[in-house]
């Protein structure tokens, strides 16, 4: 609806005003309020964590779930932020990039880059985009979606829609020698071009686009994800993604990059996006994931019941 995008606009707008800290003060008490009363993200967030972090106890899943409720409530009160401020000022946020050296394209061979829904994964965007010539797969959103379009393509990322065309364009781009960005820890809406494959132990729907453009322009694969610093700031982790995305064995492919995914999860599995039901979709015959009560109790209660307990 008009109005709707309007006030998120607005509110958008209004938050990116504030200075970072006190944006990332509002964030934790809204994720706070989040986790103090039953809700679906704070159900769907601790039956991820205890389907996912079963060496945990049931205390310690509890408490990674408040913890990385606060965090998503940083995550998006920051947006505005990224998305608004001077990109100078934005691109300063960046303390220390780790691994930068896997960043470093070879002459004429493009480099395929993935980050996952672990802390201001905007950031990573911008921050890549920045480094040269970037094309991004992204989903066109129902809402503030002008503004999302502008915040990326701003640093001189080219938008690549989650088409056909929108693929064409990734390929065109690798051949090229440019980078391409990828969220590559969202369930694929079709049937086609996706197995399941383990992660973290659990049967999830992954995406096999990422084998099929290592395969088809030979471009490495690398991991860059943005985590948010205590003391102010962000650092940049770029991890080198197992060989095996390019396997000619589509589960082999998809178990190699949750591989990959599940090593950056574990750098800061407190920013990692928890609330995302990444197990929506079962193998035939399995039991849904995201269902019933939201308290606590149920959750333990289910998730044995998916264990087998």
């Amino acid at each position: 609806m008009v109005w709707k995008d309007a006030l998120a606009h607005f509110l958008v707008r209004l938050i990116a005003r504030l200075p970072l800290s006190a944006t990332h003060r509002l964030g934790a008490f809204a994720g706070a309020i989040v986790a103090r009363w039953p809700n679906r993200q704070r159900r769907n967030a601790l039956m991820n964590i205890a389907l996912c972090m079963p060496h945990l106890s049931a205390q310690e899943q509890l408490r990674l779930r408040d913890r990385n409720l606060r965090e998503f409530g940083k995550t998006y009160a920051e947006i505005g932020y990224l998305w608004l401020r001077p990109v100078d000022q934005v691109l300063g946020l960046v303390k220390e990039v780790r691994g930068a050296e896997w960043l470093r394209r070879e002459e004429g061979k493009g480099l395929i880059v993935l980050s996952p829904h672990i802390g201001a994964w905007e950031l990573a965007g911008l921050y890549l985009a920045a480094q040269g010539p970037t094309a991004i797969f992204y989903k066109p959103q129902r809402y503030l979606d002008d503004l999302i379009r502008a915040s990326r393509a701003r640093t001189g990322g080219e938008l690549a829609p989650i088409t056909a065309k929108g693929i064409r364009v990734l390929v065109q781009a690798l051949e090229r020698g440019d980078f391409v960005g990828i969220l590559p820890d969202q369930e694929p809406k079709a049937n086609k071009g996706a197995v399941f494959a383990p992660f973290f132990g659990m049967p999830a729907f992954t995406m096999l686009l990422v084998n099929r453009l290592a395969k088809r322009t030979g471009a490495p694969v690398v991991f860059l994800f943005a985590e948010r610093l205590v003391e102010g700031g962000f650092r940049l982790h770029c991890i080198p993604a197992p060989e095996e995305v390019a396997s000619e064995d589509d589960e082999v492919a998809a178990r190699a990059l949750n591989e990959g995914i599940e090593r950056c999860v574990l750098t800061c599995p407190e920013q990692y996006l928890w609330s995302y039901k990444r197990f929506r979709r079962r193998p035939e015959g399995g039991v849904k994931v995201y269902t019933g009560p939201l308290d606590d109790a149920h959750v333990f209660r289910h998730v044995r019941r998916l264990q087998g307990g």
